[in-house]
């Protein structure tokens, strides 16, 4: 077993805190990553406080991870000491169900094994995740990263990143589409970022003006203000897919109604209430909202190496670990450009 230093969450309602325990030692098919960096998500702050009510405790959360391989198991193949690596949302899946041999395993039919929270497959140990000083993970799960890439800057692509890329993808946003992307968060950001390197005419949907110059640096061509009605008058119809990044409440019908024939509303933002939706918002125009969850082990993959020929990361503050809740209460009221991301050198200090 590998001792490993980390921060907990040690109940719902407690801050997190300094925690040590052990991984595995690495089996035949593993891989040993000291972990640099470790991006903050949001669904981080709903497990660490219960909000989904399935939280166990302690919790070491983290799912936006990257660093350097330190050891490989004797049949591994695509990795070595000294590579750079990453570990997203998912550690394991059964990996023989029909989406998970089409290469989905976030929709396992027995359900993925999350990174962390988590019973692992012998439904006993539990999974903690990477506000921690390394991670003992399957080959399967683990990811390769161009040295291309701004690491720390990679890290929330391991989640951020591929649940936006996914969903365009999968709706055949190109050159051409029209994309509207609602909120401009940790989310949105990245969502503006690939729409148009897909070459979509990107549209950024926003409650605050004060947003525009920054949407626009990111890569928006146009800017709606949702909360002018004259320009929602000016959008009617008009876009191909809108990516709905927003977690706060908001009406659905209201952005429905911006949708074209066949126009598509992408769900990937978590209100805490399950919005009211008038039926006629869908039928006219022949609209669809449909949800996505992350990418598979080959997208995510897909998704780094266009990151790297491209040039696209996350934005992202860097803080020590010592300062996470802090950057918890700055997420929740919004104060983030767009992601945190956590320097593990301050864990090993």
């Amino acid at each position: 077993m590998i001792p490993t230093k980390a921060y907990a969450a040690y109940s719902k309602s407690t801050p997190l805190a300094p925690f040590s325990f052990e991984r595995r030692t690495p089996g035949p098919k593993d891989v040993q990553i000291e972990i640099l960096y470790c991006g903050v998500c949001h669904s981080d702050i709903h497990q660490a406080r219960d909000e989904w009510n399935e939280s166990m405790y302690p919790m070491v959360p983290g799912h936006e991870i990257v660093g350097r391989v330190v050891a490989v198991g004797s049949t591994v193949h695509r990795f070595k000491p000294g590579d750079l690596a990453g570990v997203g949302v998912m550690v394991d899946s059964c990996r023989v169900c029909k989406n998970c041999a089409s290469d989905l395993e976030q929709y396992c039919v027995e359900g993925m094994t999350g990174t962390y929270n988590n019973y692992g497959r012998d439904g006993k140990t539990i999974t903690q995740g990477g506000y921690s000083t390394q991670i003992v993970t399957d080959e399967h799960f683990v990811l390769q990263i161009s040295p291309k890439l701004d690491l720390k800057a990679t890290a929330p692509l391991l989640c951020a990143g591929i649940t936006t890329y996914s969903p365009l993808r999968y709706t055949q946003v190109a050159k051409g589409s029209k994309v509207g992307v609602m909120g401009l968060g940790g989310l949105g950001h990245m969502g503006l970022k690939f729409a148009a390197a897909f070459g979509a005419e990107v549209t950024m949907i926003s409650t605050s003006a004060a947003k525009e110059a920054d949407a626009r640096r990111l890569g928006a061509h146009n800017f709606l203000l949702s909360t002018d009605e004259e320009q929602m008058k000016d959008y009617d119809g008009y876009f191909d897919v809108i990516l709905n990044t927003v977690s706060a409440k908001h009406s659905y019908k209201r952005f429905l109604d911006l949708l074209t024939l066949n126009g598509r509303m992408i769900v990937v933002g978590l209100p805490a209430e399950d919005p009211k939706l008038k039926l006629f918002a869908l039928l006219k125009n022949r609209r669809s909202i449909l949800g996505s969850m992350i990418g598979g082990v080959r997208e995510t993959q897909e998704m780094l190496d266009f990151c790297a020929e491209n040039n696209i990361v996350s934005d992202v503050e860097v803080i020590p670990i010592q300062q996470i809740n802090e950057a918890y209460e700055r997420m929740i009221k919004g104060d983030v450009h767009y992601r945190f991301v956590i320097d593990m050198e301050s864990l090993r200090k």
